[in-house]
């Protein structure tokens, strides 16, 4: 017995449907990519020669004074942990809430960055807006 065989059809995909999707995805993604430059930041710090003190008519400022080990005192009292939540409530305790107090950081030259910045971060999270680095002068024959 001979079977009759079906012949095949030939299947066709039409690719020009999909060459517009993948051209509309290429011009997508050539608008959306933004191409960043890194650079590196050359720093020079300042340094105080000349300065001006703080005005001595303000009564009441706080001090947060900061070790080259990264020891925290608020006021000459020195706070029992180096961390963020305790300094923030130690600022809160000697300001009584009072964030218009100008308040000025004094650190060793040796202390680490990271603990500059704790403070500068306790400050702002309670909202002091007048902070002040403190510097010493510098000696006059240095360059």
């Amino acid at each position: 017995m001979k079977f009759r065989r079906k012949q095949r059809e030939n299947v066709d995909i039409n690719l020009a449907s999909l060459i517009d999707v993948v051209f509309i995805l290429l011009l997508f993604f050539v608008v959306t990519t933004t191409f960043t430059r890194e650079t590196q930041l050359r720093v020079e710090l300042p340094e105080s020669v000349s300065g001006a003190p703080a005005p001595d008519n303000e009564a009441k400022q706080l001090d947060i004074t900061i070790s080259a080990d990264g020891v925290y005192s608020v006021n000459n009292h020195l706070l029992p942990k180096s961390d963020l939540a305790t300094l923030i409530e130690a600022l809160q305790k000697e300001s009584a809430g009072d964030t218009k107090l100008p308040l000025s950081i004094s650190a060793d030259g040796k202390t680490p960055h990271q603990a500059v910045v704790t403070a500068m971060d306790a400050a702002g999270k309670l909202g002091f807006s007048h902070l002040r680095m403190t510097t010493v002068e510098a000696a006059q024959g240095t360059p």
